[in-house]
């Protein structure tokens, strides 16, 4: 391995802090907001439910770089309004929230999707189970979340190893990351190579995390191979 790429993973790597609180952050918020909306979803409460579902839809349905760039440059439209509100309005400037913010909302909406997906598999009989001992909807879904929970985690493994590639996206605004040191470096020498010791870095990062959730996984599933 030589010198210069050396350098560069270790140039690359003062932006690994910012790439993992990102990352994490993003996954934690995303994750007590798709379970909270899977709730509700599974309550069938028909106004409410279109209101989740038209929130899924846009989230879903558009880039995640544009959410970032609306969330971003957004507020800055409104700046006289907002300035009002100096301890908001700082918060809201800041790059590292707004990229934030728009991981989580992006998260959460696939990761919604998994979640009550894996709600909605869990066999009837358990529903209707827990129907005839005389349970309501709300009392059900504390019994049956945490088996739908645990039924999601290989899909929900994928929506984490996404969310950590998704953070790459907000170098496109001030967010001193991985991707936004790559870039930086390769401002100055025009090496290939950077781009390689970046992707190296992301595959270390999603490689442990991907082993992480399958040991999640295995344990939380003991109970199926007994």
């Amino acid at each position: 391995m030589s010198d210069n790429f050396i350098y560069y993973l270790q140039y690359i790597s003062q932006g690994l802090p910012v790439t993992l609180s990102l990352g994490v952050a993003g996954i934690l918020s995303a994750g007590i907001i798709a379970v909270i909306l899977s709730c509700l979803l599974s309550l069938q409460r028909t106004c409410l439910n279109r209101v989740i579902y038209c929130y899924i839809t846009i989230f879903t349905g558009s880039p995640l770089l544009v959410q970032i760039f609306l969330i971003y440059f957004g507020p800055s439209q409104f700046q006289e309004t907002l300035s009002q509100f100096p301890t908001f309005y700082k918060m809201i400037s800041s790059p590292w929230f707004c990229a934030y913010l728009a991981l989580t909302l992006n998260s959460a909406a696939y990761t919604t999707q998994i979640f009550y997906g894996s709600l909605k598999a869990v066999p009837k009989g358990q529903w209707e189970a827990c129907n005839a001992l005389g349970m309501n909807r709300y009392q059900t879904l504390k019994i049956i979340l945490p088996y739908g929970l645990k039924r999601a985690l290989s899909t929900y493994s994928n929506e984490v190893v996404f969310v950590i590639k998704g953070t790459a996206l907000a170098s496109m605004i001030p967010v001193m990351d991985v991707m936004k040191y790559s870039n930086k470096l390769n401002g100055e020498y025009y090496d290939f190579s950077i781009f390689i010791a970046a992707g190296l870095i992301y595959l270390l990062i999603n490689g442990s995390l991907s082993i992480i959730m399958r040991i999640i996984e295995r344990r939380a599933l003991v109970f199926e191979r007994q």
